[in-house]
């Protein structure tokens, strides 16, 4: 009698991957989702309870800004925003190479790339809240402060 083996998802995995060609092993999103059914269930709690409140205080300071219109996204890390311009691309463009707040400027992403009918998302740009607290405060004091002159 042969001597018995425990199986874990990983002895399984390591076991497939030797006898697969190269073509067809796994990608690393599939690894790094199986170690995510490994990480504990407060990881994922702390890290929401992170992001929905970096997302509370950007739309909450976006919204303080006259002339821009954003929705409470539900369920992503990012926000799209109406902005009071005629061209987003310009305005991004503008703000990169003309445009700069106490020495800072911001690089925003348009938000006509993200649609893909012609014409939609003109005046709308994209931010991701991926930055902390006080710098996605800052970021929109930046914005704020482009909007004023670039209206001018």
């Amino acid at each position: 009698i042969g001597r018995a083996h425990v199986w874990t998802p990983v002895t399984f995995r390591n076991l497939v991957c030797r006898l697969l060609p190269e073509k067809k092993k796994p990608t690393y999103a599939l690894l790094a989702s199986e170690a995510a059914l490994d990480t504990p269930q407060n990881y994922f709690e702390k890290v929401t309870k992170e992001y929905v409140s970096r997302r509370n205080i950007l739309i909450s300071e976006l919204k303080r800004i006259k002339g821009v219109k954003v929705a409470n996204p539900k369920g992503a890390f990012y926000c799209v925003a109406e902005l009071p311009v005629d061209d987003a691309d310009h305005f991004a463009q503008w703000m990169l190479e003309k445009f700069d707040h106490k020495h800072e400027t911001l690089m925003v992403a348009p938000a006509s790339g993200f649609y893909s009918t012609k014409g939609e998302g003109k005046n709308q740009i994209r931010l991701a809240y991926v930055l902390n607290k006080e710098e996605l405060i800052r970021c929109v004091e930046i914005l704020k402060m482009a909007l004023i002159s670039y209206q001018k």
